[in-house]
C-alpha cells in the first residue's frame, strides 16, 4: 500500500501546494481558522490554490471560497499571509453555501515566498503524511513562526484525538494532520458488504481480508483494496496503528483468531468481532490459552457493535460503524 492509495485525492492539500511550487506554478494553502453559526467546513478544512487557478480541497463554497482563491492569488505576489473574516446574514447564507448565517475566518499562506509556509516545512509536512505520522502545524499569527509539532505537545493530544484543528491561544493556530482512517475487515460475509460501503462513507479506507475467494471476490466488492494472504500475515503486513480499526466478521475461529491476535498486539483503536456471548467465551478461552491477559482480550468488542436491536446484515453494519465511531471520538 502506497501513500497515493491510502489518502484520498481531495484530502492531499499539502502535497499539490508542494508540487505546484516545485513544478513553478506557485502555490498558497487557506485554512479555516474558526467558525461561528453555520459552516460547511470546520476548522482545519484546506484548499490549496496554485498560481494558475487550479484548486484542490474546500475551505466553504460559493462566493466565500472565490473570495479566497482572489486573495491568495495576491498573497502569492506580495507574500503576504492574510486572515480573513466572512460574516454572513441568514438572507445571503445560501448563495455562499451556509445553511444561515454565520462568520468564517479563513488563512491564506502563500508558499516559499515573503512570510509564507517555508518549502522545508511543507516538505517535513509531506514526508509525516507519507509516514502516517501524525503531526500538527503550528503557526503564530502574529510573527508567522512555524513549526510541527506531535501529539504529546501538551494541548495537542486531545485536538489529535477528536481531529479538531483550531486556536490553542489568542495566536497560535495548530491544524492537525491526522493519518487517514483504516478499517481492516477479516471475513467477506454478507454483513462486510454493507459495512465496508458505508466505512468508505464515513472516511475509511477499507482494506478486506479474506483467503477464500469466492467470497472475497472483485464482483462482490467492486473496486475495494482486497487480501487472500492468510489474515495474520495480512493484516502484519498492513501494520494498523492508532487510526485503524480491525472487525473480525467471518464467524470462524481459523480465520478470525490470528487477525486477532495481530490486532491485540498493535495500536488498533477499535477490535470487534462478531457473534454471540457464549461464541465470545469460546473466543476469549482460546486466546487465554494463546497467551494474552484479560487486559488484553478485553480490548475486543464483542458482541461487536452497538445494541441497537440489528437484525439485518445492514443493520449489523450501522451499529459496528457506531461503535467504531464511538471508540474513535470518545476513546475506549
Amino acid at each position: 500500500m502506497t501513500a497515493e492509495t491510502d489518502r484520498a485525492a481531495h484530502d492531499a492539500i499539502p502535497e499539490a501546494a508542494l508540487d505546484w511550487h516545485r513544478s513553478g506554478r506557485g502555490a498558497a494553502i487557506a485554512t479555516v481558522v474558526e467558525t461561528w453559526g453555520s459552516a460547511p467546513r470546520q476548522a482545519g478544512s484546506q484548499l490549496a490554490i496554485s498560481g494558475e487557478g487550479e484548486l484542490v480541497g474546500s475551505v466553504s463554497g460559493g462566493c466565500v471560497e472565490g473570495a479566497v482563491v482572489a486573495e491568495a492569488l495576491e498573497a502569492l505576489e506580495d507574500g503576504r499571509p492574510r486572515l480573513l473574516s466572512f460574516g454572513v446574514s441568514d438572507e445571503d447564507a445560501f448563495s455562499v453555501g451556509l445553511a444561515c448565517g454565520g462568520t468564517i475566518r479563513v488563512l491564506v499562506e502563500p508558499v516559499a515566498t515573503g512570510d509564507g509556509v517555508p518549502e522545508t516545512l511543507l516538505a517535513e509536512l509531506v514526508a509525516a503524511r507519507a509516514a502516517r505520522r501524525p503531526v500538527a502545524v503550528v503557526t503564530d499569527i502574529e510573527t508567522w513562526a512555524r513549526r510541527l509539532a506531535g501529539p504529546d505537545e501538551e494541548g495537542l493530544a486531545e485536538m489529535f484525538r477528536r481531529d479538531r484543528s483550531g486556536m490553542l491561544d489568542d495566536r497560535r493556530l495548530a491544524v492537525i494532520h491526522n493519518p487517514p482512517l483504516r478499517l481492516a475487515v477479516i471475513g467477506a460475509g454478507h454483513i462486510a458488504q454493507p459495512l465496508v460501503r458505508m466505512a468508505r462513507l464515513a472516511g475509511f479506507d477499507p482494506f478486506l481480508i479474506d483467503p477464500r475467494e469466492t467470497f472475497a471476490s472483485a464482483a462482490r466488492f467492486p473496486g475495494e483494496r482486497i487480501s487472500h494472504d492468510w489474515p495474520d500475515e495480512a493484516l502484519a503486513a498492513l501494520a494498523p496503528d492508532a487510526r485503524t480499526a480491525v472487525v473480525a466478521l467471518s464467524h470462524d475461529p481459523k480465520i478470525d483468531d490470528p487477525a486477532l491476535e495481530v490486532a491485540l498486539r498493535s495500536d488498533a483503536f477499535y477490535i470487534g468481532a462478531l457473534g454471540s456471548t457464549r461464541t465470545h467465551a469460546k473466543r476469549v478461552a482460546r486466546l487465554g490459552a494463546a497467551g494474552f491477559s484479560e487486559a488484553e482480550i478485553s480490548r475486543i468488542h464483542a458482541p461487536v457493535g452497538l445494541d441497537i436491536g440489528a437484525v439485518t446484515p445492514a443493520e449489523i453494519a450501522v451499529a459496528t460503524l457506531a461503535e467504531i465511531t464511538r471508540a474513535l471520538r470518545r476513546g475506549q
